[in-house]
């Protein structure tokens, strides 16, 4: 065998050993409620003392209700995630439900750590992600029907028709972050310089600060 050969199947070799090994490790303690209020910086929360751990830090009655969608896109999510239920922390789930007005659009977004699927509870919704090759894979979903959306894909959901509709979406992650394209590229703080967005949607400086100003957050 040459060395070349040799070379590659030690290659091929350390890159299937490698992963192998690059999920996250099962958890080494029955649990690990997040102290929210401590300092250590690590990949999640500290864990609470177990004396004051409660029943209260794994419920969350958040997504009983229908939310209150009081913006311009006609959607509100309320997130049901480690922050809102600090038992969650090291065990890579979270849920979500969404809510839309008639016509309401969850806008392109991303979530960089977590795949997602919705369950529709009421309503019809036109659903669709992006691939990296930029094809559109795209689907009216119904009640009682689910769609996935893979890891970091953009993703949206509109509802297509006159009444309310809702979904309950669900995530591989404790917290999967949510990037909404134009929301993190007009409203960035500091601001993402003006030449560059007008360089990249081909658009004007007036344009930028027309768009800028709509998505601006409302003052209270």
């Amino acid at each position: 065998m040459s060395e070349f050969n040799i070379f590659t199947t030690y290659l091929l070799n350390f890159i299937a050993i490698s992963a192998v090994l690059a999920v996250d490790p099962d958890t080494l303690q029955d649990l690990c409620v997040a102290d929210t209020s401590s300092g250590v910086k690590l990949n999640g929360f500290a864990c609470k003392e177990s004396a004051n751990v409660t029943a209260e830090d794994f419920f969350f009655a958040g997504l009983a209700n229908p939310g209150k969608v009081n913006n311009s896109v006609g959607s509100l999510v309320t997130g049901a995630n480690v922050e809102k239920i600090p038992g969650l922390n090291t065990l890579g789930v979270s849920l979500a439900r969404i809510d839309y007005e008639a016509g309401g659009l969850n806008p392109p977004h991303t979530h960089p750590r977590a795949t997602e699927v919705i369950f529709v509870l009421e309503g019809e919704l036109d659903v669709g992600f992006i691939t990296t090759a930029n094809k559109l894979i795209s689907k009216t979903v119904k009640k009682g029907e689910i769609f996935v959306f893979p890891k970091a894909l953009v993703h949206f959901q509109k509802n297509n028709g006159d009444k309310v509709a809702s979904v309950i979406s669900a995530f591989n992650s404790q917290l999967p972050g949510t990037q909404s394209l134009a929301v993190t590229l007009f409203t960035a703080s500091p601001p993402v310089p003006d030449n560059v967005l007008t360089k990249a949607f081909q658009i004007g400086t007036k344009e930028v600060e027309k768009i800028k100003s709509k998505l601006a957050p409302k003052k209270t």
